[in-house]
């Protein structure tokens, strides 16, 4: 755990492009973003999650021009609300 102060030092440099993200997730989501991480050669499980969103971000933008992204987009969307519990 960081201390106080050198958290308070990380806020102030960040205070503008960053917020801090503390969330609780199962195993499951962990070892995802673990195996996300080694296999794009990211830096750990923060810039998994960040280029989770990114990838999410972009297969959205790509759906609205494309069918078949379009398609993706919907069936992992269906997934996931079918197995959300998984993931909670």
């Amino acid at each position: 755990m960081a201390t106080a102060k050198s958290q308070r030092r990380w806020r102030n440099k960040n205070r503008f492009v960053k917020t801090q993200l503390n969330v609780m997730a199962r195993r499951l989501v962990h070892d995802d973003l673990d195996d996300i991480a080694e296999h794009f050669d990211l830096r750990g499980k923060a810039e998994a999650v960040s280029f989770a969103s990114f990838m999410t971000k972009g297969l959205m933008q790509y759906a609205e021009h494309n069918v078949e992204a379009q398609r993706l987009v919907e069936l992992f969307s269906e997934a996931f609300e079918r197995d959300r519990d998984l993931y909670k």
